[in-house]
């Protein structure tokens, strides 16, 4: 019993350790609440908080106290008790006539005393380790009080380690281009509340070098510039005139953008000065001039020049104060210039040796260097590291657009591969590369960076219009006049068509003539005929030449019976789908031009469509820098490769002008058709000439827009097929 009652005592002396102990963390996590409620400073909170802590401590050494009494009233009690025992069992033994003496049975009486006393005070001990706890939690109470008595003095906010605020200079990452620093320091003032400290987002390694990133964007049928600043969500367009601006670079401080134009009727070069949002024209030339690149100093233009019937590398002041000055002159298109950091070289892309390599010219002594030397590999968009090592720049892996860097200082080591991308450009300390991919699904580009030689993940800088490009890293953010403005609005303000359909009363589209186009059923359905005149018209005003007006095929009756290699499911039956005249490849030179594109496993074309030279001065198109196909050499001259084949890359460049016809018609969201697996054998299946518009539907989905299910049952379409 008497154990009993000791292990009562302890356990009851824990549970108000354990009281006051909670006591104690209510009152730390209210600190801050009594802080901002009151708005008492560090010393009033502080007079406050020890006064609890005073009672709190008395009552704890009221309860020690009183249970020390307790005790010493047990022990007491205890001792009077044994005594009595002992007395009673001395005397017992004598009254019983023992053989034991009476010393005997006293010293046995006193052993039995000691061992009874001994177990009684033996502590438990469980009890033992609740009052190690409950030390240890009245400890970490006072630890934590203290704690937020240091955290609430407004001395730090001023001294010693400084309080991160919603406008700090000092990291741009984070700075809010639409919130003025009073606008911020307004909001704190009149809330009556202390300013909430935000919790910085961790930078990706990628980005880290900040600055701002410029590229180029195609909207309703033309191109404008784009910038952001790293680590914003909100670009602002720089230029919005309706002709094209593209092919923009920074200088090296960030102050000047170059890029190329036709605003003022022909391709000439620009400067856009950030600071007052103006751009000054720096060519004067009815030849075309494109790509334009700074030396370090910021005092010359290196950029492609088509002069000659020939496209080569210029370098013009951009000051005026002498002319331009030809820094290649090989029959071979020389194009996309990048200066080098250095000053004395100048990388670019050339066809000089049968394939699209990238050189670099010493522009000391003018000799010049092919760096990656690789015949059957096509390499574009070289971009120097800033410290002259390295190039990056852009190549097919397995059909796939693919960034790589190559050393400038030992050229027998083989490129870094570095991420699936196209035109990249180092960040200003090259420590990452920004390059801009393509989505899966072809619905967007992403801008994309990752660090550079640390094996590091590709971060996103923010998603584009599909087919978004040329990205130019800034170490400077734009200004924030610049910023706060919104930028430019588009300048194309009206959009490149509106369909306008009348159903009939069954609900179907109705097939429309197309008007004046020779083909042997020229019609469309009316869900997508307004796109195909206002496109039609577009190419004439680009070319000079109504290039539809002829085509193979428009629409097909269920009847028609497709050739071999095409599909019976043919496009054409839908009413959504026409194919240009083949035989335009034909000529000397040919009306168009071929380019065969490997995108993934499948093979695409580009057609390119030739302008007449006697009907423009440079205004329209621009010169190629791709080797066309020739279909014509599979059948011709006994080359048995090329009839394996399917044909072979011409041995040169043809000279003049063109107009990127397939990008023309993507405007208008008609599309391009891979090839058939077979198309080396089979021309049938080739498709070059053949553009559908979809809008995302299935080929059986577009047939009952025109047909009544019963009139297509034998394209097995009930099944939604």
């Amino acid at each position: 019993m008497l154990l009993r009652l000791y292990r009562l005592s302890d356990k009851l002396g824990i549970v108000m350790m354990k009281t006051s102990a909670a006591a104690m963390q209510w009152l730390a996590d209210g600190v801050g609440v009594v802080v901002a409620i009151t708005g008492r400073g560090t010393g009033g909170i502080l007079s406050f908080v020890m006064q609890i802590l005073s009672l709190i401590l008395s009552g704890v050494l009221a309860l020690v106290k009183a249970i020390g009494r307790l005790l010493s009233f047990v022990w007491h009690g205890i001792q009077v008790i044994l005594g009595f025992v002992l007395r009673r069992t001395g005397r017992t033994v004598r009254a019983g006539g023992s053989a034991i003496g009476s010393s005997a049975g006293a010293a046995m009486a006193r052993r039995a005393a000691r061992d009874e006393i001994d177990v009684t005070l033996k502590e438990d001990p469980l009890a033992v380790q609740n009052r190690r706890l409950s030390y240890m939690v009245i400890l970490l109470g006072i630890v934590a009080v203290g704690a937020v008595l240091w955290a609430t003095n407004p001395s730090l906010s001023s001294g010693g380690v400084p309080v991160a605020s919603g406008n700090n200079d000092t990291n741009p990452f984070f700075t809010n281009p639409d919130t003025t620093p009073d606008a911020t320091n307004q909001a704190a003032d009149t809330s009556g509340l202390p300013p909430v400290i935000p919790t910085a987002t961790p930078i990706p390694d990628a980005l880290r070098p900040r600055g701002s990133l410029a590229y180029t964007v195609r909207e309703r049928g033309q191109t404008d510039i784009w910038a952001i600043n790293v680590g914003s969500t909100t670009p602002i367009r720089l230029t919005n005139d309706v002709a094209d601006e593209r092919d923009p670079e920074w200088n090296l401080d960030g102050t000047r953008l170059a890029y190329t134009s036709r605003q003022d009727g022909n391709w000439e070069l620009y400067v856009y000065d950030v600071a007052t949002q103006a751009a000054s024209r720096v060519t004067f030339d009815l030849a075309f001039q494109a790509n334009p690149t700074w030396s370090p100093d910021s005092f010359f233009l290196a950029y492609e020049n088509y002069q000659g019937e020939n496209l080569d590398i210029f370098a013009v002041p951009i000051d005026g104060s002498s002319p331009p000055r030809a820094i290649t002159t090989h029959p071979a298109p020389d194009f996309s210039p990048s200066w080098s950091p250095s000053g004395r070289e100048i990388a670019f892309v050339s066809w000089r040796e049968g394939n699209q390599d990238i050189y670099v010219i010493n522009l000391d002594d003018l000799s010049i260097t092919n760096i990656t030397n690789t015949p059957l590999v096509n390499e574009d968009t070289p971009a120097w590291s800033p410290d002259g090592r390295r190039i990056a720049y852009t190549a097919l892996e397995q059909g796939i657009e693919t960034v790589f860097v190559q050393s400038f200082i030992d050229l027998s080591q083989l490129p870094d591969v570095i991420a699936v991308g196209r035109t990249p450009t180092w960040s200003p300390d090259g420590s990452s590369l920004s390059y801009v991919v393509d989505s899966i699904d072809g619905s967007r580009t992403l801008l994309t960076a990752v660090t550079f030689g640390e094996g590091g993940i590709p971060t996103q800088v923010i998603g584009l219009p599909f087919g978004a490009t040329a990205p130019t890293w800034s170490g400077q953010l734009l200004p924030p006049q610049l910023v706060n403005s919104g930028g430019l609005p588009l300048g194309v303000t009206e959009p490149l068509y509106v369909e306008a359909t009348d159903n009939q009363a069954d609900g179907l589209y109705r097939l429309l003539p197309l008007g004046n186009v020779q083909t042997e059923n020229p019609l469309l359905s009316d869900a997508v005929n307004d796109s195909f005149r206002e496109m039609r018209q577009r190419v004439l005003d680009a070319t000079g030449d109504d290039f539809f007006a002829q085509l193979d095929d428009a629409f097909w009756t269920l009847d028609n019976r497709p050739e071999p290699g095409e599909a019976r499911r043919n496009w054409h039956m839908t009413g959504r789908a026409f194919s240009i005249a083949r035989n335009r490849i034909l000529g000397f030179p040919p009306q168009i031009e071929i380019v065969r594109e490997t995108i993934g496993v499948d093979t695409y074309w580009r057609v390119y469509l030739r302008v007449d030279e006697n009907s423009q001065s440079g205004q329209l198109g621009e010169p190629l820098r791709q080797l066309p196909w020739d279909f014509l050499a599979a059948t011709e001259g006994g080359d048995v490769e090329a009839f394996n084949q399917g044909g072979r890359l011409r041995s040169e460049v043809p000279s003049g002008y063109y107009v990127d016809l397939t990008q023309l018609v993507t405007d208008y969201e008609w599309l391009r058709q891979p090839a058939g697996t077979d198309w080396r054998a089979n021309e049938r299946s080739r498709n070059y000439w053949l553009f559908v518009k979809n809008e995302n539907l299935t080929w059986c989905g577009a047939m009952l827009e025109i047909y009544l299910p019963t009139q297509i049952a034998g394209f097995n379409c009930e099944a939604g097929q």
